[in-house]
């Protein structure tokens, strides 16, 4: 007879799993948590650093968005904050744009296209005048012995023309202001063409660089380019030109030289006519004041009208 009493007892114990992903939730929605805290605190400093206008505009949005995008104006991005964004154009990469600042962009290109455009005109003008000049030297046997002492050329300030001594065939008296009968005749013609434009004008008496003598004390090469200058002016009057189209008349002496490699040379005693373009016209008349420019609110004649078609005087 076996005894059940010395059978070993076993004890079975059923280990249960299934629940080992559990382990590891907790990461997850601590990440969630640290996530929204930074959104939170990230919201917290943009609406601090944010302009009022801004909170204006974005609250206006939010209640109205249709009126803002289709109208623009002050809203959105258009305030005093440090950093501008938003507006109608994406594709900008340095942020809004307000509405005036692009009108006035808009505004101060077309005045700039319009300067460019009058100036280009007036240069054509001015060559249109130079051609009418010259042929009017060619078709006058009066003028037409004296072509290499008339020099035209176009520079930044207008149409250039230049009377210059010969050496046997000088415009004035020697050591005077005295016109030879000759240079009265060159510039009656000319004084007669160039009352047919609007344009002003600059007379400049040159001299050669030898030194004056004689005369009064103190007067000089200065005095004698100044006074032939505004003989020169008086002639151009007796001729037909009207004296208030001349808006300035100086002696240079020998400061400018026309051939700077020989300052005794005939040429550079010579007096020069420019027919002033707007901008120099107006640097002239703001010379004490800013840097000048053409007015921006100003009309501007068409250029045209530097050169009227058929004028009296003009050789077509």
């Amino acid at each position: 007879m076996s005894d059940d009493s010395s059978r070993p007892i076993v004890i079975k114990r059923i280990k249960k799993g299934g629940a080992a992903s559990h382990g590891g939730a907790w990461k997850i929605a601590y990440a969630d948590f640290v996530t929204a805290m930074m959104a939170f605190f990230l919201l917290m400093w943009l609406l601090g650093s944010t302009a009022k206008g801004d909170l204006e505009g974005i609250a206006e949005f939010f209640q109205n968005p249709l009126k803002l995008a289709s109208s623009g104006g002050s809203g959105v991005g258009d305030a005093s904050s440090i950093i501008k964004g938003g507006g109608k154009d994406l594709t900008r990469s340095s942020g809004q744009v307000k509405q005036g600042d692009i009108e006035a962009e808009q505004k101060r290109l077309s005045i700039k296209e319009k300067k460019l455009e009058f100036e280009r005109r007036e240069r054509q003008a001015l060559e249109q005048l130079k051609g009418r000049i010259e042929k009017l030297i060619e078709d006058s046997p009066q003028l037409r012995q004296f072509k290499n002492q008339l020099l035209l050329d176009i520079t930044t300030e207008g149409l250039r023309i230049q009377i210059v001594d010969e050496q046997n065939r000088p415009m004035f008296d020697l050591a005077s202001d005295q016109l030879k009968p000759y240079t009265q005749d060159i510039l009656r013609e000319i004084g007669a063409v160039l009352n047919e434009v609007p344009n002003r004008l600059s007379l400049a008496g040159h001299t050669d660089a030898a030194q004056f003598s004689g005369g009064a004390k103190g007067f000089s090469n200065w005095e004698l380019s100044a006074n032939r200058a505004n003989s020169s002016r008086r002639e151009m009057v007796v001729g037909g030109l009207d004296d208030h189209k001349v808006l300035r008349v100086v002696g240079l002496s020998s400061s400018v030289l026309f051939d700077p490699n020989d300052p005794l040379n005939p040429v550079n005693r010579r007096i020069s006519i420019v027919v002033l373009n707007k901008r120099t016209e107006m640097a002239i008349l703001q010379e004490d004041g800013p840097e000048s420019e053409l007015d921006a609110e100003e009309e501007l004649p068409p250029a045209e009208q530097l050169v009227p078609p058929g004028a009296p005087g003009l050789a077509r």
